[in-house]
């Protein structure tokens, strides 16, 4: 029987989509960024810590609210911060084997998720621009869910965007390695297939879990999609420059 849930991942991939699909459930954790290190200090506030890095404190408060009642601790962790956790649990943790051993050590026996977005273009124009615009996420109804800025226009830029598409790629391969390289067999979930069908995934997801996929029937789909006319012909000029 698992007790967590790991949702391996990269920006812009669907992942908020199923961190509130898998919170919904009720029975698959509360599933949140809490490793990030931009919003470190955020938590540490939030749980009354006084102290804002990854230590046991911080870690034993980590896996109270990932939990929460559902009975299985969950967790979004992107690559480019994996290795920062993974340092912290070697410390509150240390003279064990290898990451595969710490973090069962620390959130016991783990189901991973890997989720991934196919098309690297499409994911690094959604990163530009909201990075840009400063309007991360919306709820399903279109109005604003998560805005880290005051509204810019978004603006091409090839430079930025073939930057992002390498950072992305190096992200999915960073956790497809280490999956390899540690014999885990995750359970797969592709953004195109979340995007088309979430509650078909989300049910691919408790079924491994050991939970009742037909949960998946009664969670409410809360987030929105950011992609628009204008994304897509920022993708095809893109592409047309990379292939000219």
């Amino acid at each position: 029987m698992y007790q967590s849930l790991i949702l391996c991942s990269a920006p812009r991939s669907g992942s908020t989509l199923l961190c509130d699909l898998l919170a919904g459930t009720g029975v698959a954790g509360n599933p949140h960024s809490f490793f990030r290190r931009e919003d470190l200090a955020e938590y540490a506030e939030e749980f009354g810590l006084s102290s804002s890095g990854i230590d046991r404190a911080y870690l034993d408060a980590v896996i109270r609210e990932g939990t929460g009642d559902t009975g299985i601790f969950g967790v979004r962790i992107m690559w480019e911060t994996f290795g920062e956790l993974d340092a912290a649990l070697d410390r509150i943790h240390p003279g064990l084997p290898g990451a595969p051993a710490r973090l069962e050590r620390a959130f016991g026996k783990v189901l991973f998720v890997h989720l991934t977005r196919a098309d690297k273009v499409a994911q690094a124009v959604s990163f530009l621009k909201a990075q840009q615009t400063g309007l991360w996420h919306r709820y399903a109804d279109g109005s604003e869910r998560e805005r880290m800025a005051p509204p810019k226009p978004a603006e091409f830029d090839s430079a930025q965007l073939a930057d992002l598409v390498a950072r992305l790629t190096a992200a999915d391969a960073g956790w497809a390695n280490w999956l390899v390289a540690h014999g885990i067999e995750p359970v797969r979930v592709d953004y195109d297939d979340l995007s088309r069908d979430p509650k078909a995934e989300l049910a691919k997801v408790l079924r491994a879990l050991g939970r009742d996929p037909a949960i998946a029937e009664r969670v409410e789909i809360r987030a929105g999609k950011l992609a628009d006319a204008e994304s897509a012909e920022w993708a095809e000029r893109y592409r047309r420059e990379v292939s000219s």
